[in-house]
């Protein structure tokens, strides 16, 4: 694909927002693409292993394989694969599917080490997505320690609805129904019967509104 298709799908990455037009058209020169088609195995593919992603549409769910659990969920205009960057060991355990159909970007290790030694911000940048990362996982444990099940993913939820939101409506929230009861179960750490006993409870109450296809809070 040309370098001016690739660096127009690279603008909207805050990780790029600090670089001017001739460095983003160096990256573009070295970055690929690919279309990976809803629950494939992005990571499974040779060409995508030992790089940095970045996700220009859809939305992925990164596994981890040792345990088949669910880590976290990455939407568009976010990184995955930094890892790999920072502790491999850990990284050769995750492996990430896609949620639904997407388009992503991808640059290997050792080109990003070099875009990062060359531009402070990509440096800055991937360490403050790593860092967010660990901040997410922190939360889980405090929660796991400190509230009950019911709690959890009753959080869980609402959280999820307002960082996925694609409503334009103000007094809705309306995200996609990307995750089965099994991976809320691995994120919230509770089983899949406890995840399907809270959403029909908080659904008969009136909190949440979900079919197969989308969740949604109305606003009060």
């Amino acid at each position: 694909m040309k370098a001016i298709t690739k660096y127009w799908f690279l603008e909207g990455f805050n990780l790029f927002n600090k670089l001017d037009q001739l460095q983003m058209m160096e990256v573009s020169n070295i970055i690929e693409m690919d279309y990976v088609d809803k629950g494939k195995c992005i990571d499974s593919r040779h060409e995508h292993k030992n790089s940095v992603c970045f996700l220009k549409k859809g939305s992925v769910k990164i596994v981890d394989d040792e345990i088949d659990a669910v880590k976290y969920i990455v939407q568009r205009g976010n990184v995955f694969g930094e890892l790999s960057l920072f502790d491999t060991e850990v990284a050769y355990t995750e492996v990430a599917y896609a949620l639904e159909d997407c388009v992503i970007c991808y640059i290997t290790l050792e080109q990003m080490e070099m875009l990062m030694e060359k531009h402070e911000s990509l440096k800055n940048g991937l360490l403050k997505v790593y860092g967010l990362r660990i901040q997410k996982l922190e939360r889980r444990l405090r929660d796991l320690l400190f509230k009950d099940s019911t709690t959890r993913i009753e959080e869980f939820v609402s959280d999820f609805i307002e960082e996925f939101d694609e409503s334009e409506d103000p007094d809705t929230k309306v995200a996609r129904n990307l995750l089965s009861h099994k991976d809320i179960a691995n994120l919230t750490n509770t089983s899949r019967q406890t995840v399907s006993n809270v959403l029909s409870t908080m659904r008969k109450e009136g909190r949440i509104d979900y079919d197969s296809n989308f969740m949604s809070i109305g606003l009060v």
